[in-house]
């Protein structure tokens, strides 16, 4: 009788990483003040601070130092968060116009 030629095949063991997923978030270097450093930020939040630079006339280097300049949270990351949450949070209640440095200067006070 001929040997059967069908493959066993064993499955390969789980990695140490399963279930864990790859993170999206994207780190780049800044300069806040004369200091470079880095943040990690998912893509919609660093499009949302280049947005918010851009619109108020700022670098993404001298908005981060400002954010830097009233922190309140853990991390410089954090205090960059809430500073956009608070900015896009007043641009909703002045009708939706996220525009303008009068919006950094409020998002920094309701951040503090």
């Amino acid at each position: 009788m001929p040997r059967s030629t069908a493959l066993t095949v064993t499955p390969p063991a789980p990695a140490a990483t399963e279930g864990r997923r790859d993170s999206t978030l994207l780190n780049r270097n800044i300069w806040v003040g004369r200091r470079r450093t880095s943040l990690r930020l998912e893509p919609a939040m660093w499009q949302a601070l280049e947005e918010v630079a851009a619109g108020s006339g700022l670098t993404i280097h001298e908005l981060c130092t400002l954010i830097e300049s009233r922190r309140r949270e853990s991390s410089l990351t954090a205090s960059v968060r809430v500073f956009l949450l608070c900015y896009y949070r007043d641009a909703m209640l002045q009708g939706g116009q996220p525009s303008g440095r009068s919006l950094v200067d409020r998002a920094l006070r309701d951040q503090a």
